[in-house]
């Protein structure tokens, strides 16, 4: 079969992909769409060090980065056949999602991040049957393949635990920013204001929930707080107590991943803000604490989400409760996706770029 392959921080057409059988509890099936992800775009020139650090983590993968790897944890695939021993509740034909586990020999392996089982960027791969979801027939593939990315701002947005009233600003309108703001959306929280250089964001970022967009070139992201009774520093803070002025708590949702980030955040965010860590830098990073411990603040790395969150954001996105289109800016045959990594790292152009393995 068809797969794109990374090998030495390049991808290539392989016509002759090693076919994979579903073994037991296994299901075979076809790809129909599968979304380029920024740790895709990372791994593209880190794998080796994301295996390190992977390892270093406890994975049981044993990823070879030196070894082909099929890329792709974000798709809407239809089935083929199931494994023996299957259950076989979906019958072959059924449009499906799943989070992109699997069992290995020496525990679960991360589908797109495994010598053993390749991603989505196939033209056939293997999932786990106990992990299947139906999808709608009314939800493209390509929104469908959206339940991923849109699952980890739920899961962040979840574990922020953030009151009605908080004020919410989202840093970076990627996927994984856009993700946040329409899992901040659907539970209800408002403002929420959504900062990115990028015009196309920003607007996507608009239709997806946020209040206010600004562009960090023009406007300080940190700077609207006093517009919304969150008292800005300590200062503002001893006042708001001495007068009995209402106070609104903040969360802010750190999805660039960049270094210099969290400092940057440290030093914006108001006194007691919660700071969520949804962005994935790959590199050693400089803080300094005194100030996060002056200001009260609390700090919550997160990743990926549960099999609760996973499923609603199926449904919400088939109740249209996230306009998973919103997000999608451009759809590409299977030969196209080394050039659609390269634009997928242009930020300004686009937002999600999605995988079509059978064109």
């Amino acid at each position: 079969m068809r797969a794109i392959v990374r090998r030495a921080g390049k991808l290539e057409l392989n016509e002759n992909w090693p076919e994979p059988t579903p073994g037991p509890g296994q299901t075979l099936v076809k790809v129909l769409a599968c979304g380029v992800c920024g740790s895709d775009l990372h791994a593209l020139d880190h794998l080796e060090r994301m295996s390190e650090f992977s390892r270093r983590c406890g994975s049981a993968s044993g990823l070879d980065a030196s070894q082909g790897v099929v890329f792709g944890h974000e798709f809407c695939a239809e089935i083929i056949a199931h494994g023996p021993g299957s259950t076989s509740t979906l019958a072959p034909g059924t449009r499906v999602v799943a989070m992109p586990f699997t069992a290995g020999p020496n525990g679960m392996e991360l589908i797109g991040f495994s010598n053993r089982f390749n991603g989505g960027f196939a033209e056939r791969m293997l999932l786990s049957e106990a992990l299947l979801l139906p999808a709608p027939d009314h939800l493209p593939p390509a929104v469908a393949a959206m339940t991923e990315p849109f699952a980890v701002g739920e899961h962040a947005v979840a574990m922020a635990k953030a009151p009605q009233d908080a004020v919410a600003l989202v840093l970076g309108c990627g996927p994984v920013g856009l993700a946040v703001i329409a899992a901040a959306r659907a539970r209800g929280l408002s403002p929420i204001i959504a900062s990115d250089f990028s015009p196309v964001r920003r607007a996507a970022a608009l239709k997806l929930g946020a209040d206010i967009v600004i562009d960090p070139a023009v406007e300080n992201p940190y700077g609207r707080w006093s517009e919304f009774d969150v008292p800005a520093d300590l200062a503002g803070r001893g006042v708001a107590v001495a007068t009995g002025r209402p106070m609104r708590p903040a969360v802010i949702f750190e999805c660039v991943g960049a270094p210099g980030m969290l400092q940057a955040v440290i030093e914006g965010a108001p006194p007691l803000g919660r700071i969520v860590v949804v962005g994935a830098c790959m590199e050693a990073d400089h803080i300094e604490p005194l100030m996060a411990i002056n200001k009260q603040l609390s700090m919550e790395f997160v990743f990926a989400y549960t099999p609760d969150e996973f499923a609603l954001t199926l449904k919400r996105l088939a109740n249209g409760d996230i306009d998973g289109a919103a997000a999608l800016t451009m759809e590409a045959a299977l030969a196209d996706t080394p050039q659609a990594f390269e634009l997928a790292k242009q930020a300004g152009q686009h937002v999600k770029i999605v995988i079509n393995p059978q064109r």
